[in-house]
């Protein structure tokens, strides 16, 4: 791992490739892919009301870096949405 890691992060390209965790840098793996057909399926639901997002505050997009700081905090029971 190279020192520049120190209070940073670290992106992976490919499987396996994550360092073993160093010096306490924390490490994890996301796998990410798009499914239209899956994503059409849950906005259906959203729709209905069977699932749905706990929005804890909303900030408009030029606040951005407040939300972000305010995120870091902790402890909100949701999520945080940026409104254009």
């Amino acid at each position: 791992m190279t020192p520049s890691v120190m209070g940073g992060a670290y992106a992976g390209l490919w499987p396996g490739s994550e360092p073993a965790a160093e010096r306490g840098v924390r490490v994890e793996a996301v796998s990410v892919q798009s499914d239209a057909a899956l994503l059409t399926e849950v906005s259906r639901l959203a729709d209905l009301g069977v699932v749905f997002a706990r929005v804890a505050e909303t900030y408009p997009l030029d606040a951005a870096a407040e939300a972000h700081t305010r995120l870091a905090e902790g402890g909100l029971p949701g999520r945080i949405v940026l409104i254009p």
